[in-house]
């Protein structure tokens, strides 16, 4: 039998996992987690914030580089992280480089009665993708609008046969407290997966859809975007899925330390490690994927313990 849930006993997360999981990734140090590294699976260390995001957005710039009119390439990226993107647009201008022809997928968006989220909403991704880097970028370097494609109810088919289309070199991340990538949340505890959660199988044939939202991850985004307004947060989203994330060439993950803690940052990066994947822990799926690559803040991996203060 599977543990409850100590935080939403309706649905599925890590707290469900076999307690000698939980129980031996308590006890990783700064340099274990290090030393997670094998092949398929990198860890990288950055010292300073500065180091870390100038990286994630040198991975936009440089994949926006190799693509070309006969052979389009892109890099679909989040909102969570976002103090990457006014760095892409800055590089970009700066260095004077023509992205015509590159692509970008944005990973997910708000949905709230029956369609996504207006870019008029406060918390649109697309707002803010376009807020902070693309309506910055001088328009003789920026490529056309038909490359940047953003989530909507409308264009779901589309947007994941664009992933067979064009060459997604990087999916680019964060990690919630649920332990997703996009919105790839754990499911509810029902139905068929009333005793068990999906197998790692049959979560990887999910592809871009509405999802319904973990409660972690609803008091997650109050915490990171409103200002702890519950009531605020949506309870959907559409997000990229597994079989378009299995179709990028790259995952990369940023954890700087906003959107999970020092202990879910272990978590996933020892099942990836190990290849203990398992849907409760949606980012263990990755286990499976042969080029993965985990980017963490040093101060935001290093301290790491229990008890009052």
């Amino acid at each position: 039998m599977r543990n409850r849930s100590k935080v939403a006993p309706g649905w599925w997360d890590y707290t469900t996992l076999n307690e000698d999981i939980l129980n031996e990734v308590e006890k990783l140090t700064f340099k274990d987690v290090v030393e997670l590294s094998r092949t398929g699976f990198e860890i990288k260390i950055y010292d300073t914030l500065e180091s870390f995001y100038m990286a994630e957005a040198l991975e936009y710039v440089s994949t926006w580089e190799k693509s070309t009119i006969d052979n389009p390439k892109g890099i679909c990226g989040p909102i969570g992280p976002t103090e990457q993107l006014p760095l892409i647009a800055q590089i970009v201008n700066d260095l004077d480089i023509n992205i015509k022809d590159g692509h970008f997928w944005a990973m997910d968006e708000w949905f709230i009665n029956n369609q996504e989220v207006a870019i008029s909403h406060p918390l649109s991704f697309a707002r803010k993708n376009m807020d902070l880097c693309f309506n910055r970028i001088r328009k003789e370097l920026i490529m056309p609008s038909e490359n940047l494609r953003f989530l909507r109810s409308d264009n779901i088919k589309e947007y994941s046969r664009s992933f067979d289309e064009i060459n997604c070199l990087i999916m680019q991340g964060g990690q919630g407290e649920a332990k997703h990538w996009a919105f790839n949340d754990p499911v509810k505890r029902e139905g068929i997966y009333k005793e068990n959660p999906p197998s790692p199988e049959e979560y990887k044939k999910l592809g871009t859809r509405v999802v319904d939202l973990h409660p972690i991850t609803i008091i997650q985004n109050a915490r990171t975007s409103g200002s702890g307004a519950v009531y605020n947060i949506p309870l959907q989203a559409i997000t990229v899925g597994p079989i378009e994330t299995w179709k990028a060439s790259k995952i990369s993950i940023w954890h700087a330390g906003n959107h999970d803690n020092p202990f879910g940052m272990r978590l996933t990066a020892f099942m990836i490690s190990k290849k203990i994947p398992d849907s409760s822990v949606p980012m263990s799926l990755l286990a499976d994927h042969p080029n993965v690559v985990f980017n963490f803040y040093r101060p935001a991996l290093e301290i790491f313990q229990t008890g009052l203060h």
